[in-house]
Formats: structure tokens, C-alpha cells, sequence
């Protein structure tokens, strides 16, 4: 068994997450679209939650990766912003699906509890991300405050991912974003 089949079987596995949830894993599907034994994906993930843990811990790795190299001063502010929410429209732009952690977090109670640590960080990293931004931009502001807002921040563009999806329009998504930047939930956002 090589690394490509365990990578095959996890990006298969991602799609069927961030289109239909952590519900719809099925080893056997996952055999027949990467075109192997339902035993192999067995090898490589003994257990369903096994499967799921490693799909968030990798998505939770590249967010904390893509986080980390997003300028955090004043002078880029507006651009970073727009980069951090374009980063959930995309997964919308391919074929109407969620973040692969947003719809899990919908799944909270029937998740094993290896997936839902690794779904928390996803949230962890996101949420001290946008502390970190916030505090850049408004260091007056006190940490009960930025940690208020930072939390408000990623549930509102979570929320608006989840409800674009649900009316299968991309272009809510987008209004919603533009709403929050002029009603100033986002601390900047691009001028039209």
C-alpha cells in the first residue's frame, strides 16, 4: 500500500464530507471510487473515526499553513480579509460543497471524539488567527473583546457558507460578506 492510495482514499473521503457530511463516509464507496479492495482502505484507516480524524487534522494543518501566511498589517488589512473569506467561498465554488470542518461541527454529537478534537482545533486555529488580525489592527481594544469578535467573525462566515450552500448560490455568500464588511463585523473590508 502506498502514500498515494492513503492520500487517493482521503481526498475521495474529502469530497464526500464536504458535500454530504462525516455521516456519509461508507468504506466500501470509497473502495469502488478509488478503485480498490474495501479491505485497503482498512489497512490504511482501521476505523472510520481513524478516517475522519486524519481528513480534519490534514485540513486543520493547511488552514493553520494558509493562516500563517496571510499579512497580518494595516496596509494589506482590506486584501487579507477578502483572502481569509475567498478561502471558504471556494469550497462553494467546487461543486456547492462546505468546509470540510464547518460540516462536521453540524455533526458535533455523532462525531468519535479523536474527529471532534481535530475539528476544535480546526475552529482553535481559525479563531486565534483572527485574534491575532484583530489585535493587529485595534490594539486598543481589550481581549475580551477581540476574542468576542474573533469568534463572531468565523461563525458569521461559517453561517453564510452554510446558507449560501443551502440556496445554491454563491453570490449570497458574497452579499453576506459585503454586509458584514459594511456593518463593520469585519474590521475592513475591500471598497467597491
Amino acid at each position: 500500500m502506498t502514500t498515494d492510495t492513503r492520500q487517493s482514499i482521503m481526498d475521495e473521503a474529502k469530497l464526500v464530507v464536504q458535500a454530504h457530511g462525516y455521516s456519509a463516509l461508507s468504506f466500501r464507496e470509497l473502495a469502488k471510487t478509488v478503485g480498490i479492495k474495501n479491505a485497503s482502505v482498512h489497512y490504511h484507516f482501521p476505523t472510520k473515526g481513524d478516517l475522519g480524524a486524519a481528513l480534519a487534522r490534514q485540513y486543520s494543518d493547511e488552514a493553520q499553513a494558509f493562516l500563517d501566511s496571510l499579512p497580518l498589517d494595516a496596509d494589506a488589512a482590506a486584501q487579507t480579509m477578502k483572502t481569509y473569506t475567498d478561502a471558504f467561498r471556494a469550497a462553494l465554488e467546487r461543486d456547492n460543497r462546505m468546509c470540510l470542518c464547518g460540516i462536521m461541527i453540524a455533526e458535533r454529537d455523532e462525531l468519535p471524539e479523536m474527529v471532534r478534537g481535530e475539528v476544535d482545533r480546526f475552529t482553535e486555529i481559525n479563531v486565534q488567527w483572527l485574534k491575532s488580525f484583530l489585535e493587529a489592527l485595534t490594539p486598543q481594544a481589550g481581549a475580551s473583546e477581540i476574542t468576542d469578535r474573533a469568534v463572531a467573525i468565523f461563525s458569521a462566515v461559517e453561517g453564510a457558507q452554510l446558507i449560501a450552500r443551502g440556496c445554491a448560490d454563491v453570490k449570497v455568500f458574497d452579499r453576506c460578506m459585503n454586509a458584514y464588511g459594511a456593518t463593520a463585523l469585519f474590521p475592513v473590508w475591500p471598497s467597491k
